[in-house]
């Protein structure tokens, strides 16, 4: 089950008292594939948003079975539910409950509509009928999309006076009412009533956050270990250089336990080699013991070079 889906069959099982089941419904039409007085249809690939606009429809109108319900397979195995309001009674009974008057007001949100404890219902509503989100483990992006332009902006305008952040874009000639922030995407799905769906999301943003956390700390060590055993193969280098020249038992007795314990350990950190030194050192004792053999090392290939000049 997608993300998606999970957060419209949990908004599907809270629309339970009148009003929202009015202020729901009314959102479910207005974003709905078709609406005007002389056709109504609503279309959807999940069967709990199928079942709830018709008992909605249902309720509402005080009917049974006002909604005819076709059933088609697409080529993914999905269904698409087309669900239509052929009576022309039906239809007329709908756009007097929502005081639709003329064919301006039809695909405008008209807020004597929405009742001030149901607006989240109506909200719920738009989503159903035209939302979508994506796999939250992928991105965070919830969007609606909406074909006419001032039904966008009316949309836009609500989200903002209850505290979403939002915007929109056009894609094939519709208009894309879009949220990218995890915190605007919890915040809209807690309004809506899809509570759940919101910790679920927090749940994985917070499991997004450890992995990349965990991701930079292997990284870094990663790093680490390649700068160490970079170095260490230098430091190789100059030990067995003295040893081929002079040999390590002419070098300070300071020096020899140092060298000897990295070419015995090359992937060991400075820490760790002052630690297992006969006289333990830190990091940067260490550090120094081996700086002074490189430059013991660097010397004689100096004399060595000057030598060979001559």
């Amino acid at each position: 089950m997608s993300f998606s889906h999970s957060v419209k069959k949990e908004l599907c099982s809270i629309i339970t008292d009148k009003d929202r089941k009015y202020c729901c419904l009314y959102g479910m039409l207005l974003f709905c594939k078709n609406f005007t007085p002389d056709s109504i249809t609503f279309q959807t690939e999940n069967q709990l948003v199928c079942e709830l606009f018709c008992h909605l429809t249902d309720d509402v109108i005080g009917g049974r079975n006002i909604v005819e319900v076709t059933e088609t397979k697409k080529k993914n195995d999905v269904t698409l539910y087309s669900l239509n309001i052929s009576s022309e009674h039906f239809r007329e009974e709908i756009i007097y409950r929502y005081r639709i008057s003329s064919r301006t007001l039809i695909h405008r949100i008209q807020r004597e509509n929405i009742d001030n404890n149901s607006v989240f219902a109506f909200i719920a509503g738009a989503f159903l009928s035209c939302g979508s989100i994506t796999e939250p483990i992928k991105e965070y992006h919830l969007e609606f999309v909406v074909p006419y332009y001032d039904l966008t902006q009316d949309l836009l305008n609500l989200l903002t006076e209850v505290g979403i952040n939002a915007k929109y874009t056009e894609r094939k000639n519709m208009y894309v009412i879009y949220l990218k922030g995890s915190e605007s995407i919890e915040d809209l799905l807690t309004l809506m009533g899809a509570t759940m769906s919101s910790i679920d999301l927090m749940n994985v943003k917070i499991y997004k956050d450890v992995r990349n956390k965990a991701n930079r700390i292997a990284n870094c060590d990663s790093a680490n270990i390649e700068r160490t055993l970079k170095a260490s193969d230098k430091q190789i280098a100059d030990i067995e250089y003295i040893a081929d020249t002079i040999g390590l038992e002419n070098l300070p007795a300071d020096l020899i336990n140092i060298a000897e314990l990295r070419m015995e350990y090359p992937e060991m950190s400075l820490r760790e080699l002052g630690e297992n030194l006969d006289k333990p050192l830190g990091r940067s004792g260490a550090n120094h013991r081996l700086k002074r053999i490189s430059e013991i090392a660097e010397a004689l290939r100096e004399e060595r070079n000057e030598n060979g000049q001559k």
